[in-house]
């Protein structure tokens, strides 16, 4: 275990820096967290995060791998997005970097895909 010292709070990470409660969660914590693995968000970052929550707290904690996101985020955007678009918002794997982000916990899926 590990932890994050964030507004005077500790706030329990696990190895990878997933959140161990996601109810630490907030905006302010993601972009406390996005700043310390260099990642400034935009609205396009905040997009990826909140389809990434929805789909895990609305769908049965489903997380959406790499390819699903680009799917999703070429509908919400209104463009025909690539892998490379997600991996320069999230450079870490988007969904691993992103998923981490949200406050969501580590991926159990294998591989990239």
């Amino acid at each position: 275990m590990m932890a994050i010292t964030f507004n005077g709070q500790t706030i329990e990470t696990n190895d990878q820096g997933y959140l161990v409660n996601h109810e630490d969660w907030s905006s302010d914590l993601a972009a406390f967290i996005a700043e310390s693995e260099d990642v400034a968000l935009t609205e396009r970052h905040w997009d990826v995060i909140n389809y990434l929550r929805s789909e895990y707290f609305e769908n049965r904690e489903n997380q959406p791998n790499t390819r699903t996101i680009m799917k999703a985020m070429s509908e919400e955007w209104g463009e025909k997005i690539k892998q490379g678009d997600l991996y320069e918002l999230f450079p870490g794997d988007p969904s691993k970097q992103a998923g981490r982000i949200a406050g969501l916990p580590e991926s159990r899926r294998k591989g990239g895909y």
